[in-house]
């Protein structure tokens, strides 16, 4: 496609060039090109593309392109930080102003934008909306105003940062410079949320798709979840990058100090930390190799970390859109990655728990409810797992994705019509007052003091479903809630009560499939680890290299080179700079600084300093 681009700015052919030459990459992805192009034609621009879809690039070129300074708004210290050292790798002037520099380090930003030496800036909102900052930088030429996770603006959405509802202010305060919202998740009502805050109404909309199609889902009933844990870890994960979520605190530290006594790398992380352990656990997390961060959901929306290679829940996220953005930090590079979930009734009784004791207006606990429930339906569902979570983000997707559990091992279904009429009934016959494992002893005809003190022992249906086993009937509750036919009251100490919607499966009216939920694994035999060749050697030696790199530099390893990079570089064996100039990711200065080491490590196999 051509720009258009007015008096004379830079069009299609700088864009690219500069693409080519300063971040390494041959050509632009998805929707990345149009909305550069919109950008520099003066528009406004809201932005939905996946995690590791290049958003970034959307709004650092048109910033590089003009003179002036780029400003981007981030949520967080980590995640400006990790965006200006890639910059600054580049050999791209950036900086980042935020309350955790010292003030002579602040100054020394401050003097770097007053002389014009910094073309990009990030900062954070309260720190941008402060008076001051606003006055400073309306004497300034400003190329472009981004909004990064501008999810964080919506009350309804799934990380949202009071600070960001300030943001509307920008359209009025710096007329005529283009705006761009950005964000990885956001269905279609946040996204409406985010227009009407941000004041984004004549803003294009670009959404460039949500598929990560290098992410394997699998989600599993909650049975022994370490046990599980270590079962998904040992078929191709251990040594690997990844995040392990857990609910609470407590559960957070217990899991780290189960995964270490197993011989894994695993580190907690959580807002009960003291501030300098839980930054210095980040901080290895994202420097070092092969290490495991468990953590509540507190961490991970500042990591730019491109290779890590499994995120699992053995914990129930809030929501689908919060089981998309965790889930999505697996795999940023485009490498093949893994999302793991477990999940269980206690888990959805507890997340129903949060909702209903908080301090917020009921219209947004219903909305809370809706979605935990969309999620549950994600959990129980027989259908392609990809699809679900597309659909729910507005987008169409039909078929099999054949990288899902429910893809690549079917879920048989059973009609399950005559037992959920039962458990129904059970349910209404003891009075809509009692939890899953009361109804299932009534359903068995397991006498019991309880049941005997009730009267529950004399109830026509007592022991009519001997023929399922506890698991099983288990599993019908636990669907029937899925399906909307019977709820989880937290007010009832969990009980379950009926909803209008199981009315025609008490009369006969309806079918009811289930899935037929497979026997707990056994725990498989470990098998032989494969065989090192020649390549995986090199691949050790590349890494080391850039380790020791990164720690020359006090930077992560990905700033050096992404895993990704290595491993074409492993592929093509370039022989010359200028053929490892074609590798995706080695721009010019990058090549520069470290085109004759990798060829060294290339030619030799052996890691720097040789």
């Amino acid at each position: 496609m051509e720009f258009y681009v007015p008096n004379g700015s830079p069009g299609a052919e700088a864009a690219l060039a500069l693409l080519r030459r300063v971040f390494g990459y041959p050509f632009f992805r998805g929707d990345q090109e149009a909305v550069i192009g919109h950008l520099l034609a003066g528009g406004d621009a809201l932005v939905l593309m996946p995690t590791g879809g290049g958003k970034s690039l959307c709004y650092q070129i048109p910033a590089l392109l003009r003179p002036g300074l780029g400003v981007v708004v981030s949520p967080l210290i980590a995640l400006m930080r990790d965006q200006v050292a890639a910059l600054r790798q580049l050999g791209i002037p950036a900086a980042g102003l935020h309350s955790n520099l010292a003030p002579g380090e602040a100054g020394e930003v401050i003097r770097q934008v007053d002389a014009g030496i910094l073309q990009l800036l990030y900062v954070s909102p309260e720190r941008l909306l402060a008076p001051h900052t606003l006055e400073w930088l309306a004497r300034k030429t400003l190329t472009v105003l981004a909004i990064d996770e501008a999810h964080c603006v919506s009350q309804w959405g799934h990380d949202f940062r009071a600070d960001y509802l300030g943001l509307g202010v920008l359209k009025e305060r710096f007329p005529g410079v283009p705006r761009i919202a950005l964000t990885a998740t956001a269905d279609p009502p946040t996204r409406l949320e985010i227009i009407r805050r941000l004041s984004l109404e004549e803003a294009r909309v670009f959404v460039g798709g949500f598929d990560r199609p290098n992410i394997r889902y699998r989600i599993a009933i909650k049975n022994n979840p370490h046990n599980q844990l270590f079962e998904f870890l040992s078929a191709g994960q251990l040594g690997n990058s990844g995040i392990v979520y857990r609910l609470s605190r407590k559960s957070v530290e217990e899991t780290a100090a189960w995964l270490v006594k197993r011989g894994i790398r695993a580190l907690p992380y959580h807002a009960g930390m003291d501030g300098q352990t839980r930054q210095m656990h980040q901080d290895r997390f994202l420097s070092e190799e092969g290490v495991v961060i468990v953590a509540t959901i507190a961490f991970g929306m500042g990591i730019d970390k491109p290779d890590v290679r499994f995120v699992a829940h053995l914990d129930l996220p809030k929501s689908v859109e919060s089981y998309y953005q965790e889930t999505g930090r697996a795999g940023r590079d485009g490498l093949p990655s893994d999302a793991f979930m477990t999940y269980g009734m206690e888990d959805v009784a507890m997340l129903r728990y949060f909702i209903d004791n908080s301090q917020a207006v009921e219209e947004f606990k219903r909305v809370e409810h809706h979605k935990l429930e969309a999620l549950i339906g994600l959990c129980e569902s027989v259908e392609c797992r990809r699809g679900i979570l597309l659909r729910h983000l507005g987008e169409i997707y039909a078929g099999s994705c054949s990288n899902c559990d429910t893809c690549l091992e079917p879920v048989p279904t059973w009609d399950g019509t005559e037992e959920a009429r039962m458990a129904l009934s059970c349910i209404y016959r003891t009075g809509q007052r009692f939890g899953v494992n009361h109804l299932v002893d009534v359903l068995r005809g397991e006498e019991n003091e309880r049941g005997r003190a009730l009267q529950h022992h004399t109830l026509q249906l007592f022991g009519m479903g001997k023929k399922l086993s506890v698991s099983a009937w288990r599993s019908v509750f636990r669907q029937l809630v899925a399906q909307g036919l019977a709820q989880v009251d937290i007010a009832g100490f969990g009980s379950l009560k009926l909803t209008e919607s199981c009315r025609p499966v008490l009369r006969g009216e309806r079918t009811v499939l289930f899935r037929q939920d497979p026997d707990a694994p056994k725990p498989r035999r470990r098998s032989k680890p494969p065989p090192v060749t020649r390549a995986d050697t090199l691949l050790e030696a590349m890494k080391s290299t850039r380790l020791h790199l990164a720690k020359e530099q006090q930077v992560a390893p990905y700033v050096i080179f992404h895993d990704a990079t290595l491993q074409e570089m492993i592929d093509h064996r370039p022989a010359t700079l200028s053929e490892l100039a074609e590798v995706h990711g080695v721009g010019s200065r990058k090549l520069q600084r470290y085109g004759e080491i990798f060829l060294q490590v290339l030619r030799t196999g052996l890691s720097y300093p040789f």
